[in-house]
């Protein structure tokens, strides 16, 4: 079975929004990384000044997608490939509780090596969608999608894993605030100090591959 590219939206405390994810129709050929890194030349009259470094860029992400709804998908037959173009556009909106477009994970491919293009964390910067195919009555049955993700860093989370009084923890399936807090704090009653922390609204569904906020204790 082939693994797709999986997008899930992320909620606020950046954790996957439970039930958003999905899946894109076809893989991509390629796709491409870029970052800038900013080196300024320092005044000399050496025939090569040096360098003063001024930061990093954020990563971005670009992917081409392709649609394509001429033939039954898994056995649906959908009838405007819009319903699967609109997962992607619906990223570039602002959602009530965020006040803000999502910010999104995506993934590709089961555990790759350390430092990865994969999972990328990012925001839609840029959306081109290319309808080339129509149906008799005018629906788009055939789109070519030209999506940028600029990488995100949301400050409050960032503060809160950078804080020196928390450290954090990624979800694996059969995860449980209890059981990670009888792990870190070798005490499972001690699970609402986890809970609170990352405001869960459902302490009892985590989502897998969510990142949690551990506080440390005295």
């Amino acid at each position: 079975m082939v693994d797709k590219i999986e997008i899930a939206p992320l909620d606020k405390n950046g954790n996957p929004a439970k039930d958003k994810d999905f899946k894109v129709l076809f893989n991509p050929t390629t796709y491409s990384i870029a970052k800038t890194v900013t080196w300024s030349p320092i005044s000399s009259k050496l025939d090569a000044p040096p360098l003063n470094y001024g930061g990093g860029g954020s990563r971005s992400l670009s992917l081409e997608l392709f649609y394509d709804v001429t033939e039954p998908i898994n056995g649906i037959l959908i009838k405007d490939v819009r319903q699967e173009t609109n997962k992607i556009v619906e990223l570039t909106r602002i959602q009530k509780d965020l006040q803000r477009p999502p910010a999104v994970q995506i993934r590709w491919g089961a555990a790759p090596p350390a430092n990865s293009d994969f999972p990328f964390i990012g925001v839609v910067s840029s959306l081109t969608q290319r309808f080339t195919l129509f149906s008799s009555d005018g629906k788009p049955l055939r789109a070519t999608l030209s999506v940028t993700f600029t990488e995100f860093l949301d400050p409050e989370l960032d503060k809160r894993q950078t804080d020196p009084e928390f450290t954090t923890r990624r979800v694996k399936l059969g995860d449980t605030l209890s059981g990670i807090a009888a792990e870190v704090y070798r005490d499972p009653a001690r699970w609402r100090l986890i809970a609170e922390a990352n405001n869960l609204d459902d302490p009892r569904h985590l989502a897998i591959g969510g990142t949690l906020a551990i506080p440390k204790v005295d």
